[in-house]
């Protein structure tokens, strides 16, 4: 049966804008929209009896739905705001000493990496960075790295670099589950394996895998997960999880101190200490049983076997027109609804600090195109995202664009 996604104006995306940036902030379809302003609005007509009575069963009975879509136990997650806040609490948890080792790698999240900068800094231990790619930035320090090619063509490429930098003073990895500025899945449930060899646990950031990937945490077996769902899974921005292994809950620790119990007077848990934080409006993560239900109606498989396409598309026609030789193999084991295509280093100038990248600025001031360039391992991506609203047309007008733009 032919896949047919939705109609683009199931979204709210102005007409005039060709968005394909659902990556960094992925807009959410209308029906979900309608479905965090119901809660909200149930909120604001008498907030006694919803904080007091509503919002913990509605609180259970979404996190049983998430819970399900990606292959979890509900007791052993907790609604956060986004993946940063997920992070910081596993930072805030983590007992580090004097000459203890975070381990990451090249390809991670710039505020992951100083996330556990600070708290290593903090409690005398360093970030170790595990090297995987041929020129990368000096994104920690490390007496003892290990370099890949640059070129991934097994999971060996990424797996052995980060276990050569396991030593005996590592208390974590920390490795994303689909990176953010390369847009490269990794074989997480392998590092996890080999992690718990040398019984060493295991923190995935998972935000771009949530919907795009069949997540399945009992198979990863890692000790956390952070994860935002206003990506892919299109939930309102504000919604997002932690996943704690039963192990570690009862070390865990908020990001923040508020009341840490439960208002409605129902027996002790460990997500308190996160689902209580004062009066914030729960409304993001109320509506997530409904973005699940919104990708569902339309076919998961569908869903991720159109968008992948499209960027697959988009990943050939932009090498072809820069004439750029592959570096990520060509399936969706690699790479899934976005690809980061690296740009010729000779051709476009790199971004002021704190500043958009000039590419970026020309085909959004231009030609109305949402999208990012990421500059890493010192050299410039374009990193294509696509969603359901995105059809061939969208990279018709991006490689018109990019033709029309010419060189830095």
């Amino acid at each position: 049966m032919e896949f047919t996604p939705p109609p683009r104006s199931a979204w709210s995306i102005p007409e005039d804008v060709t968005y394909l940036n659902h990556g960094s902030f992925g807009p959410a379809p209308r029906v979900v929209q309608e479905s965090r302003e119901e809660w909200s609005r149930r909120l604001e007509r008498q907030p006694m009896d919803f904080y007091l009575r509503q919002m913990e069963p509605a609180i259970d009975q979404a996190m049983e739905s998430l819970a399900r879509f990606v292959g979890a136990d509900s007791r052993d997650m907790v609604f956060v705001d986004n993946a940063t806040v997920a992070m910081n609490v596993v930072a805030a948890s983590l007992e580090l000493k004097p000459g203890d080792e975070v381990l990451l790698n090249d390809h991670e999240y710039g505020a992951v990496f100083r996330i556990w900068r600070q708290r290593c800094e903090a409690a005398g231990a360093r970030v170790v960075t595990a090297r995987l790619g041929a020129a990368v930035p000096e994104v920690g320090d490390s007496e003892h790295s290990s370099r890949g090619s640059g070129q991934f063509r097994s999971t060996a490429d990424i797996v052995e670099p980060i276990m050569a930098c396991v030593t005996e003073r590592t208390r974590l990895i920390v490795v994303s589950h689909i990176t953010s500025p390369s847009a490269v899945i990794f074989p997480v449930a392998e590092i996890c394996r080999r992690a718990h060899e040398r019984g060493v646990p295991v923190c995935i950031d998972g935000p771009h895998a949530i919907a795009m990937r069949e997540i399945n945490l009992r198979g990863i077996d890692c000790d956390f997960y952070c994860a935002s769902l206003h990506k892919w899974l299109s939930a309102p921005c504000g919604a997002g999880f932690l996943y704690v292994k039963r192990s570690w809950q009862s070390r865990m620790k908020p990001h923040m101190t508020s009341w840490g119990r439960s208002l409605g007077g129902r027996p002790e848990r460990w997500q308190d200490q996160l689902n209580w934080l004062g009066t914030r409006d729960p409304a993001p993560f109320l509506a997530v049983p409904i973005a699940i239900e919104f990708l569902e109606q339309v076919g998961l498989e569908g869903f991720r076997e159109s968008t992948h396409q499209l960027a697959r598309t988009a990943r050939a026609r932009i090498e072809q027109l820069f004439g750029l030789a592959d570096w990520l193999p060509d399936s969706p084991d690699w790479f899934g609804s976005m690809v980061a295509i690296p740009l010729p280093a000779s051709d476009y100038k790199k971004a002021k600090p704190n500043a958009m990248h000039p590419l970026q600025a020309a085909l959004l001031n231009q030609f109305r195109i949402e999208i990012p360039v990421t500059e890493y391992f010192g050299q410039a991506f374009l990193r294509v995202s696509c969603h359901l609203y995105n059809t061939t047309s969208d990279i018709d007008h991006l490689i018109d664009a990019l033709q029309q733009i010419g060189r830095f």
